[in-house]
């Protein structure tokens, strides 16, 4: 399920003016450092992992990392996991498209579909 409008709205909040945003998804970082509820959120000029509240994982309350939009999300690892930077994000199955859109976006954008509402 696509992460509502009032969530994307909280992100922006946190990271100003990075641009707009493209994909947001939640996840769950499990490790040595802990257990945490994340958002991650991909704009134009960065990845940025925000952390959340944690009874309530769509309330984003400060910036836990960023990385440049140039770091690449997969490979996805059974889970379905990804590794951003040395932490280990587990998200739902749904979510997988959304990360596999964000790469193909930099990396491949030549595989990317049209976008079928271009006037909105």
């Amino acid at each position: 399920m696509p992460v509502g409008s009032a969530v994307r709205d909280r992100c922006r909040t946190l990271l100003g003016d990075q641009g707009e945003i493209h994909y947001v998804f939640p996840a769950l970082s499990a490790g040595a450092a802990g257990t945490g509820n994340f958002l991650i959120v991909v704009t134009g000029s960065a990845i940025s992992v925000l952390a959340t509240r944690t009874l309530r994982s769509d309330r984003p309350v400060s910036v836990f990392a960023e990385f440049p939009r140039h770091t690449r999300l997969g490979p996805i690892l059974p889970g379905p996991v990804i590794e951003l930077g040395l932490m280990t994000y587990e998200f739902d199955e749904e979510y997988a498209a959304v990360v596999a859109a964000a790469d193909a976006e930099i990396f491949a954008p030549e595989t990317m579909p049209p976008d079928p509402l271009p006037e909105l």
